[in-house]
């Protein structure tokens, strides 16, 4: 636990603001969804890229004509139709009814949150989906540097979860509590899940948590809900934490 203890301040700056999924909103990314939307007016540009023939024209030059638009504007749009289209076979695998696919191939990890959330830029996490009506809705995922090569050597999963919860993950000034924790195995890689709660004097937020070492990384994911909207939520928020992956990049 003292290599843990040491990693605090790194991993209390990067990962302080999952506590408040609320505050520090900016701009929404969009940029999924620019290549649908600049096909419809390359298809328009296509069909008129040459004037009307004129009256004098015959009608077989008319038909080469409008032959040749066609073309063109197919050869524009089918690119752009394959790019959209093209699914990588594991994400489809891997997608659950109700969740989307979040896969970063620069830092190995990958994960599913709930349809409907929406990314939003915190200062100090790597990628952030939530709710933008129910602000303590939320999943976040960070790393810090570490030259360990296993979770284990961090200690057992309740040490870690109590030392993340009380040190990271809840501001001093909010009582929490340790549910329960877990370790597991996937692909030989060890991660620890815990579940705690974090209580503010306006609200009290049920969380779960993810951590695993990979790629000379900590990561750590959380997500959670209000504890009033917690039996309504804990299905989804299983699914979300059960699916945090790691892999070799």
């Amino acid at each position: 636990m003292a290599a843990l203890q040491n990693s605090m301040p790194s991993l209390h700056q990067t990962l302080f603001t999952n506590s408040f999924p609320q505050r520090g909103l900016q701009k929404l990314s969009h940029g999924a969804f620019l290549c649908c939307k600049t096909s419809v007016p390359l298809h328009a540009r296509g069909e008129h890229l040459s004037s009307p023939p004129a009256a004098a024209s015959s009608s077989s030059q008319f038909q080469d004509s409008c032959g040749r638009r066609r073309m063109i504007a197919v050869g524009i749009i089918a690119p752009l139709v394959s790019i959209v289209d093209r699914t990588p076979i594991a994400f489809a695998a891997e997608t659950k009814k109700g969740f989307l696919p979040v896969t970063d191939k620069k830092d190995g990890y990958t994960f599913l949150y709930p349809f409907g959330w929406q990314e939003v830029v915190i200062e100090g996490q790597d990628k952030v989906f939530k709710d933008v009506i129910e602000p303590l809705e939320s999943v976040s995922v960070n790393m810090i540097p570490t030259s360990k090569q296993d979770i284990r050597d961090f200690g057992s999963p309740q040490e870690v979860a109590e030392t993340l919860i009380k040190k990271v993950l809840a501001p001093p000034t909010q009582k929490t509590k340790l549910i329960q924790a877990a370790e597991h195995d996937v692909d030989g890689k060890t991660y620890y899940t815990f579940e705690f709660v974090t209580q503010a004097p306006n609200y009290t937020r049920h969380a779960l948590t993810a951590v695993s070492i990979g790629n000379g990384k900590f990561y750590t994911l959380t997500t959670g809900a209000n504890e009033r909207r917690w039996d309504k939520m804990k299905e989804r928020l299983l699914t979300v934490v059960d699916s945090f992956k790691i892999f070799n990049v």
